[in-house]
């Protein structure tokens, strides 16, 4: 146990053995749902699904000890959501590439990410964005994290009301936004009279009322033998593929890298930002001294290579990009601080290849109400922007609103930093803008024209 104390720090981070596997514990139960919805996305591209949830569990199981065991921070890995579906149904749909060659796209996007923070270009760019944009990011996440907890819910559903879908709220003629509420107002009262564990507790007896509802159940159809019999198939299936033969696809392949190198790095730096500064795991002179060290001496450092890597080790195992988990902060807000919460996740994921049968027994909507709260919790960094200055208001802004109503967390930075950079332009103050902020804006933008000149068939790519 000292060992233990001694290797994680515990005692100079202000933290408890306990209150660190509890914070594992919370993490890996807020984004557990991954292992059962990973499968069913990236199977529309044609994956076979088994395969996939134990690459799931893998590339999980890998990234989230290299965080914990190098970086020594609480964060888990696990393939990004947002990310897969732009790997099935872009990559793989609209853009016509086999989920094979996706595979390679995704292993080339690591290598890339690699590349970018061994340079220092993705710490640079940490220490590029302002503070309030780094406050609006962190309050964007929290409102990114509830609105995903309302959907997972069903407490919120997108219909068709005529002039276009919108979001609306559910007619409670299902049992799931019901048990979600339920959940919601437990886990609220747990935490305001100051019980440890509040929301690890609200989630486990959820789901036990979920039980009666219909709504806990045991996957019985998962077949172990058959899953690593698949994962044969997935395995190395990356380089097995000659992405660079077909000269017509190459644009298509380039686009395809640009857009996953760019949506992962800005969501990890967006989660890190967002969770790392409001909990102190990662302070002021860690940002300080991302630009100015040599190697990976500050806990940044190590987590944003521990997180680079982990891209190129899921590709080879067979699933879509690896990246850091914005529901860490779940674990965070039960106090996590070192990489003993993220071991603790990811022995968790380990015990999810024998105990099959129990990946699909907590329901989106026991979890819903744990993500809703963090929400709430991360939404207090919009306090420290100053909204009367028009200045910071309106990048910030533009920041916040797009991560959720583009269910996007780097659509939002995109659009933050462009108006960020537009603003102080007309300011007169251009030459406070650093440099990676002009330099991301502009590819932003390339970005975003090169898909208007696709969607209207002007320039096929």
């Amino acid at each position: 146990m000292n060992a233990i104390k001694r290797f994680f720090k515990l005692e100079e981070h202000q933290t408890t053995f306990a209150r660190e596997v509890l914070a594992g514990l919370t993490t890996f139960f807020a984004m557990a749902y991954i292992i059962a919805v990973n499968p069913l996305i990236l199977g529309d591209a044609g994956m076979p699904m088994m395969a996939v949830a134990l690459a799931t569990i893998f590339a999980s199981i890998i990234g989230t000890l290299v965080m914990g065991l190098f970086a020594n921070v609480p964060y888990a890995l696990a393939p990004g959501m947002g990310l897969n579906a732009f790997f099935a149904y872009v990559v793989c749909g609209n853009l016509g590439f086999t989920w094979q060659e996706a595979l390679a796209i995704v292993f080339i996007c690591g290598i890339i990410n690699i590349l970018i923070t061994v340079t220092k270009v993705r710490k640079s760019i940490i220490k590029a964005i302002p503070k309030f944009l780094q406050q609006a990011i962190g309050g964007g996440i929290g409102l990114f994290i509830a609105y995903i907890g309302l959907i997972n819910a069903n407490i919120i559903s997108v219909t068709n009301a005529g002039y276009g879908f919108v979001p609306e709220i559910t007619k409670f003629e299902v049992n799931a936004p019901i048990l979600a509420v339920i959940g919601l107002v437990l886990t609220i009262v747990l935490l305001l009279i100051k019980v440890r564990g509040a929301i690890l507790i609200g989630i486990l007896v959820t789901t036990l009322i979920g039980w009666p509802m219909g709504l806990t159940s045991f996957n019985s159809e998962w077949d172990l033998g058959k899953a690593f019999t698949e994962l044969s198939t997935t395995f190395g299936a990356a380089f097995k593929v000659d992405l660079f033969s077909d000269w017509s696809k190459i644009s298509m392949a380039l686009l395809a890298i640009f857009a996953f190198s760019l949506t992962d790095t800005f969501d990890t730096i967006g989660t890190f930002i967002g969770t790392g500064r409001k909990s102190g795991i990662f302070t002021d002179e860690d940002l300080e001294a991302v630009e100015h060290s040599k190697g990976f001496k500050t806990r940044m450092e190590k987590a944003l290579f521990a997180d680079s890597i982990a891209t190129s080790i899921g590709a080879v195992i067979g699933t879509s990009n690896t990246t850091t988990y914005v529901e860490s902060a779940a674990g965070i807000e039960e106090g996590g601080r070192t990489g003993l919460t993220s071991v603790v996740t990811a022995l968790l994921f380990a015990a999810c290849i024998l105990l099959v049968p129990f990946v699909g027994v907590i329901p989106r909507a026991a979890t819903a109400p744990a993500l809703i709260i963090v929400g709430i919790m991360m939404a207090g960094s919009f306090a420290d922007i100053n909204w009367g200055e028009l200045d910071e208001a309106i990048p910030a802004f533009l920041t916040v609103a797009l991560m959720a109503f583009a269910y996007n967390i780097s659509i939002g930075i995109a659009f933050g930093f462009i108006f960020y950079a537009i603003v102080w332009t007309l300011k007169g103050k251009a030459k406070e803008v650093h440099p990676i902020i002009w330099g991301s804006s502009f590819l932003f933008l390339i970005y975003f024209v090169l898909m208007a000149l696709r969607a209207h068939g002007i320039f096929k790519f």
